[in-house]
């Protein structure tokens, strides 16, 4: 919103310092001065009323390539980074956001928000709750570290480990650039503001559920289908969709066995039978 004498300045076929406002104020009604009056002070009031780190709630009126132009009845609209809305691939316009007042006129006039910094304060409250809960979350992988990933949590961003994306080693962290997955908050530094994610733990937490399933439903005798996952020099351990059993290096042939590898290889898929297992261990002696 102009003020009132940019309006008529804007109206007037003269150079705006040639201009004599005196003279021209001089010749309006009452009205027109009133007029004048109210708009000055809707002017003034937009811009007291509005300061540096306030958070409002503003709307979506326009998306370019790089920013959102958002609206908060202002004397300007603002602009944010499409960079901060990166966990929400949904944006459009007309969607109601909330934003932090970050400057109220950078070098060119424009208003800056955030709606990063706006989040921040509630994400810290909700982040510490995920932990105490050990509730799932889903959050946004930003981007890749040294030693691991970002990861956009509630407008938190928190470090994924390398070790803790996957249960097995994982060389191509920028495959999950980009993504929204599930993690675990696993850790949290008040002092330093840091928070550590892990989709490792859900996976492990699955593998546990299905050990107990499977334990659950064997019995001595049962004859079983699994997989060669180690071989050692006194047998060879067998995975069975998670659960681990031994077959120990007497129980291969019947013949003598100098070393497993003459008998199995990493892989191969053979039919034991159970002789005992451990409820509590989830390791059963097969053979």
């Amino acid at each position: 919103m102009s003020n009132f004498k940019d309006e008529v300045l804007l109206n007037q076929n003269v150079a705006p310092e040639q201009f004599d406002w005196d003279s021209f104020e001089s010749g309006l009604d009452a009205d027109a001065r009133k007029e004048k009056s109210d708009l000055e002070e809707i002017y003034k009031g937009s811009l007291s009323d509005l300061e540096e780190n306030d958070v409002l709630i503003g709307k979506v009126v326009r998306l370019t390539d790089k920013e959102a132009i958002v609206d908060i009845n202002f004397k300007s609209e603002g602009v944010i980074s499409l960079n901060e809305f990166r966990y929400n691939q949904g944006l459009k316009v007309g969607d109601e956001v909330e934003v932090m007042v970050d400057r109220r006129e950078d070098k060119t006039g424009q208003l800056q928000l955030s709606h990063r910094k706006a989040r921040t304060p509630k994400a810290w409250d909700k982040v510490n709750e995920l932990h105490e809960s050990g509730e799932i979350v889903n959050g946004f992988v930003k981007s890749r570290t040294k030693g691991g990933m970002i990861v956009d949590v509630h407008g938190i961003e928190a470090f994924l480990p390398g070790s803790q994306i996957d249960v097995k080693p994982i060389k191509d962290y920028d495959q999950f650039v980009g993504k929204t997955m599930e993690f675990k908050v696993v850790k949290i530094n008040p002092e330093f503001k840091n928070v550590v994610v892990s989709h490792k733990a859900l996976i492990e937490a699955d593998i546990e559920g299905q050990k107990k399933e499977i334990i659950a439903q064997l019995e001595k005798g049962q004859v079983l289908e699994g997989t060669v996952k180690n071989i050692t020099s006194y047998g060879v351990f067998i995975d069975l969709g998670g659960v681990d059993g031994l077959i120990h290096i007497t129980d291969l042939s019947w013949s003598r066995v100098n070393h497993p590898s003459e008998i199995l290889e990493d892989g191969q898929t053979v039919k034991v039978v159970i002789l005992d297992f451990d409820d509590e261990k989830t390791r059963s002696n097969w053979v």
